[in-house]
């Protein structure tokens, strides 16, 4: 019997031969050409004007602050739910992480405990779009308008998914993606900035490029850094942007089908979806005691991966505070087998052994 791994990343022939062709012709490996390709294809998929690779996602979110010009002294407000590297990218400008609640059933910003949250040091609110769910973005962007404060979404795990219609990443003054290996699409490690501000577009092009408007020239306007792409990175990118309709289309399909084949064990929850919006980048469902059952589908050959913690108790923050909602998602959340190559057997596989659990624990 085949182990089922949580998430694996899923590359084939077609990358190899493009990146075997890339070579032969004589590619540079560095950013260039297949680069800016990578990131038009990017740019007409999410509707955005002006899109940037870089190095990672949280380079991504460091040179987004950066551009907007948060840094020592200020203070930015992130979901106290959400992989560390929201709140790290913030503590990397020099600028403060405000942890604030969220809401259960979208694991996303509590927007009233924000505005609550909110002082004369706030400049910005740093949405999390976690798992491809999205808080109300119109009351989002009226509660940033009303403090005079930038929006700058986190959306690493929502490539594929929208709001309204509209393409999450692309509501804020900028917005995050990342490719690393278990996302929808990889490119190994990597992340993305979209903005429709050329002026903004403008900073990061320089920030992530030693502070230079041209490559090559050593002439350099601002303080940056190396976080360039790579063109056999994009190489990888263009290939997985070709399969990225299908694997949206194919996450819905499992997440509809692990709810359906689930839907009589009362014990297991899921986090309402509308899945007309939404592309699951995770099957996630919410447990009495997931470690419980971890153990029991490791037994059966079978991977799956608990909720992050809620960032104020993880041991390099430490804060204090009342996160209920946060805690709880930690406390309850597993995360179930989510490779898009999984077959409606494999799903059925996972299902059947998570009801005999609760069978047997009855």
């Amino acid at each position: 019997m085949k182990f089922i791994n949580q998430m694996e990343p899923w590359l084939g022939s077609e990358e190899k031969q493009a990146i075997a062709a890339y070579l032969d012709a004589g590619g540079w490996l560095t950013e260039f050409q297949r680069t800016r390709e990578f990131e038009r294809r990017l740019a007409e998929f999410t509707g955005s004007k002006h899109v940037s690779v870089v190095a990672n996602g949280t380079v991504s979110l460091f040179i987004a602050l950066k551009a907007l010009g948060i840094g020592p002294g200020d203070e930015v407000i992130v979901p106290n739910y959400t992989m560390i590297a929201s709140a790290n990218s913030i503590v990397l400008a020099g600028a403060k992480p405000v942890f604030v609640d969220i809401e259960l059933e979208t694991l996303c910003l509590d927007l009233e405990l924000a505005e609550k949250a909110i002082t004369s040091a706030t400049r910005a609110i740093m949405l999390v779009s976690l798992n491809g769910r999205a808080p109300d973005m119109n009351a989002a962007l009226a509660l940033a308008r009303r403090h005079g404060l930038f929006v700058v979404e986190d959306a690493a795990q929502s490539l594929g998914s929208g709001w309204q219609g509209r393409h999450l990443g692309t509501f804020g003054a900028m917005g995050s993606f990342s490719f690393s290996a278990p996302k929808i699409i990889t490119t190994g490690q990597g992340g993305a900035l979209l903005t429709d501000d050329p002026e903004l577009f403008d900073r990061i092009q320089k920030i992530k490029d030693f502070g230079r408007r041209e490559a090559g020239v050593d002439f350099h306007e601002v303080i940056g850094y190396n976080f360039k792409y790579t063109d056999l990175q994009a190489v990888i990118g263009l290939e997985q942007m070709k399969k990225l309709p299908w694997r949206v289309a194919r996450k819905k399909e499992m997440f509809s089908l692990y709810r359906r084949e689930l839907a009589g064990v009362p014990e297991v929850k899921f986090i309402p979806t509308n899945l007309e919006q939404t592309s699951p980048w995770f099957i996630d469902i919410l447990v009495p005691d997931p470690d419980a059952l971890k153990k029991h589908l490791r037994r059966a050959e079978i991977g799956s991966r608990p909720f992050y913690p809620a960032l104020h108790s993880q041991p390099a923050y430490q804060r204090p505070g009342n996160f209920p909602e946060s805690e709880y998602a930690a406390r309850h959340g597993l995360w179930l087998p989510s490779s898009s190559f999984l077959s409606d057997e494999d799903v059925r596989r996972v299902c059947a052994e998570i009801r005999n659990f609760y069978t047997k624990t009855a």
